[in-house]
């Protein structure tokens, strides 16, 4: 029997990078990037990147249980960015670039907070780990052109200067996880 479709809300910096590496895990079935945690209905681009509305760029991964759990996902999320920079990643700085899990129900809540838990008292990060959990109120879709931004534009240079060595990076520790 096919288990139901499921559906994890992460931020960690751009949401380009996010959907860049998630596209290409083993049982996601959809990564769409967007807008939430803030406080203001239908943000735009714009109006995210001034840190007025209070949004993370987000993405939106939808993943098939039977293939790779939530935790697996997690998992996958402490590595790709540096959860322990408050709103900032790399050169990108705002409260749009914080790390952020947004959970939908109980369980994921739970699963993240261990997650949190573990991955900070291991040796992964030396420094503590500021990512914020808190329960999905509203996602927001980001508009069209920022949609497999990665793919549709490899030579922008963001993407080959900041992206190609996060995507490097994950191949070559999470092969065994990839489509």
């Amino acid at each position: 029997m096919t288990q139901q479709a499921q559906t994890a809300t992460l931020g960690g910096g751009c949401f380009w990078c996010l959907e860049a590496i998630y596209q290409q895990v083993k049982g996601v079935t959809s990564v769409v990037s967007g807008y939430a945690g803030g406080s203001v209905e239908n943000p735009d681009y714009k109006s995210v990147c001034t840190g007025a509305t209070g949004h993370a760029e987000v993405v939106r991964i939808t993943f098939d249980p039977a293939v790779i759990g939530y935790a697996d996902l997690l998992h996958i999320f402490w590595r790709i960015h540096d959860p322990t920079t408050l709103n900032r990643q790399g050169g990108d700085v705002g409260t749009q670039y914080r790390s952020i899990i947004l959970y939908h129900d109980e369980s994921q809540r739970g699963a993240a907070e261990v997650s949190k838990t573990e991955t900070d008292a291991s040796d992964l990060w030396s420094d503590p780990i500021v990512t914020e959990i808190e329960p999905l109120r509203e996602f927001y879709e980001a508009e069209a052109y920022h949609h497999d931004y990665y793919r549709n534009n490899p030579r922008q240079p963001y993407c080959f200067m900041v992206i190609d060595p996060k995507v490097d990076k994950f191949r070559k520790s999470f092969q065994h996880m990839m489509s």
